[in-house]
C-alpha cells in the first residue's frame, strides 16, 4: 500500500500578529487546512518603520527582514506577496498549487513581508511573485486572506463546494 504525501504549507510572515480577531481567523483556517496539508506558519521579527525613512534606510529595513524570512526558507517552491506580481483568480491560484505539486514540490512556501514590503534578494529568490490586487492591504491581515484562498484552492482541487 502507497502513503500519501501531505503538501507542505509554509506561510513566513514578518511580524508578529497580536489582534485577536485575525488569530482567531487565522486558527479557524489552520483547522480546516489540517485536512489537506501540514501547515507552517512561521513569524520572524519586523523592524520598527517610523513614517520619515529615507530610501535607503527602507532598503537596510527590507534587507534586514529579508535575512531573517531566507533563514526560515527550505527546498521549497517559493510564493512571494508582492504588490506588482501576477494576479490570480482563486481557480488559477488553485491551477498553479496543483501545478507546483505535480511538476516542482510538494512543499510550498508563501511569503508576507512586512509594512514596507519584501527585500529585492527575496523576491529575487521567489519562484512567483503574487499580488492579490493593486490595493494595499495590512501585512498582518494578509495573512488570514491567503490561508482562506489556500483553503479555497484545495477546496476548487478537491472538486469540493466553495463559494464563488
Amino acid at each position: 500500500m502507497f502513503s500519501v504525501i501531505k503538501m507542505k504549507i509554509k506561510i513566513i510572515s514578518a511580524g508578529k500578529i497580536k489582534e485577536k480577531y485575525l488569530l482567531e481567523g487565522i486558527k479557524e483556517y489552520s483547522k480546516r487546512l489540517s485536512k489537506y496539508c501540514k501547515l507552517d506558519l512561521v513569524e520572524v521579527k519586523d523592524e520598527a518603520a517610523p513614517d520619515n525613512l529615507s530610501i535607503k534606510d527602507i532598503e537596510i529595513i527590507k534587507n534586514i527582514e529579508g535575512k531573517r524570512i531566507l533563514s526560515k526558507i527550505n527546498d521549497e517552491y517559493i510564493i512571494a506577496l508582492a504588490i506588482d506580481g501576477k494576479q490570480f483568480s482563486s481557480e488559477e491560484l488553485a491551477n498553479k498549487m496543483n501545478d507546483v505539486t505535480s511538476y516542482h514540490s510538494s512543499n510550498i512556501c508563501f511569503i508576507i513581508g512586512g509594512s514596507l514590503g519584501l527585500s529585492k534578494e527575496i523576491l529575487n529568490k521567489a519562484d512567483v511573485k503574487l499580488s492579490f490586487s493593486k490595493m494595499t492591504f495590512p501585512h498582518r491581515l494578509m495573512k488570514l486572506i491567503l490561508l482562506e484562498q489556500i483553503y479555497r484552492s484545495f477546496r476548487i482541487n478537491k472538486n469540493e463546494p466553495y463559494h464563488k
